[in-house]
């Protein structure tokens, strides 16, 4: 029979941190553990001196031991790890150790370029609102925010509420992305002085910047890795195209033509670094007014000239996925930073990205024969 003391620690160890999400016994951050009578005493190692998440772990581990039964009185003696300690952690977290791109070919996450030929067709709010609805759905998520000149993710997933981006947490060499609605976040935002600061680097920077997130940010086991493209067929789509060649291409276009015919120039660039196309999204569609009308505001049709200019000498048709509504709400989200797949999912285009996130998941390539490293007892 377990003792008292086990059972608290037990309880206490099972406390996910609300940065790594994996509980804080696998982490090594429970220490010490003691009881006497209806008192436990718990110590906690952080792996950082002034954790972001300090208070919601000592909250939770306070909860999680008085939850045992006959426990009454809970004391949290928050320390801060050991560099032998963290260099311990961290060994938890990389086993192949740092500078590794965990979503090259081979891994188990799909990842999922989001991409568009011009600006200002709602790529950023797409990818925003896809990978709230993937979480909600019960899929571990993150999101790369690779539009390095025009980042706008962290915003638009509630981590810059006064216009300063939350900070990641660093762990020596390792980054931790701040969580927004479920999903992790990394963006360059997060790492200049103000939202309004001016990103003005050539190629080898940017190369640089987007290896340096994929290597150094820790996203753990992933199902679902986005990247929000910046528009266009420049340095980062190209990277992106190098580094992650196993990437699906989501288009996302209006029904206007100017948008569809560059939006087929990016698709082919994605084909010529060996990504797939995952399919094509058209955005801002007809816009249901009171009287029952439809208004296509930004026209329609955009989608199927894509995936049709796409699919041109494939052996497969490139399909159009979605369409999505003209609508208010999912503009008013985006500026209020809560993804309308949450705030109001009744919304036409809540409901029509909602089920793009379930088509998408269910269209990936199949598992059978991975190697999952795992070997039979």
């Amino acid at each position: 029979m377990s003792t008292h003391t086990e059972l608290v620690r037990e309880a206490a160890g099972a406390v996910i941190d609300p940065e790594l999400r994996r509980s804080l016994g696998d982490l090594g951050m429970i220490g010490g553990v003691s009881t006497h009578n209806n008192t436990a005493s718990v110590e906690v190692r952080l792996t950082i001196a002034g954790c972001p998440a300090a208070q919601k772990i000592e909250s939770d581990v306070r909860a999680a031991a008085l939850s045992v039964t006959g426990i009454e009185e809970v004391t949290v003696d928050v320390q801060v790890m050991t560099a032998e300690e963290r260099a311990e952690l961290l060994g938890r977290l990389r086993p192949g150790g740092p500078k590794q791109n965990p979503f090259g070919p081979g891994t188990l996450t799909r990842v999922i370029a989001v991409t568009s030929g011009k600006g200002g067709v709602g790529k950023s709010t797409m990818t925003a609102n896809l990978a709230a609805a993937l979480a909600q759905q019960g899929f571990r998520v993150g999101i790369l925010d690779a539009d390095v000149y025009g980042f706008s993710i962290p915003a638009l997933m509630g981590l810059a509420p006064d216009g300063v981006a939350a900070k990641p947490t660093r762990l020596d060499d390792m980054i931790v992305p701040p969580v927004g609605h479920d999903v992790k976040v990394i963006s360059i935002g997060m790492f200049v002085e103000n939202a309004n600061a001016a990103v003005a680097w050539r190629g080898p920077m940017l190369q640089r910047t987007i290896t340096q997130f994929l290597t150094d940010v820790y996203f753990g086991d992933l199902d679902f890795l986005l990247l929000d493209l910046p528009p266009g067929t420049g340095d980062v789509a190209i990277t992106v195209g190098q580094q992650l060649p196993n990437a699906e291409v989501l288009v996302v276009t209006t029904g206007q033509t100017a948008a569809s015919e560059v939006a087929v120039r990016a698709g082919v660039v994605a084909r010529q670094t060996g990504q797939r196309i995952l399919g094509v999204v058209e955005n801002m569609g007809p816009l249901v007014l009171p009287d029952g009308s439809a208004l296509a505001l930004f026209g329609e049709g955009g989608a199927e000239t894509v995936a049709n200019e796409l699919s041109i000498g494939q052996d497969k048709a490139v399909k159009v996925l979605a369409k999505i509504p003209l609508s208010l709400g999912l503009r008013e989200g985006g500026d209020e930073g809560t993804p309308i797949v949450l705030s109001n999912p009744a919304d036409p285009a809540a409901q029509a990205i909602t089920e793009l996130a379930r088509v998408i998941a269910h269209s990936g390539p199949s598992r059978a024969g991975i190697n999952l490293g795992i070997t039979p007892a």
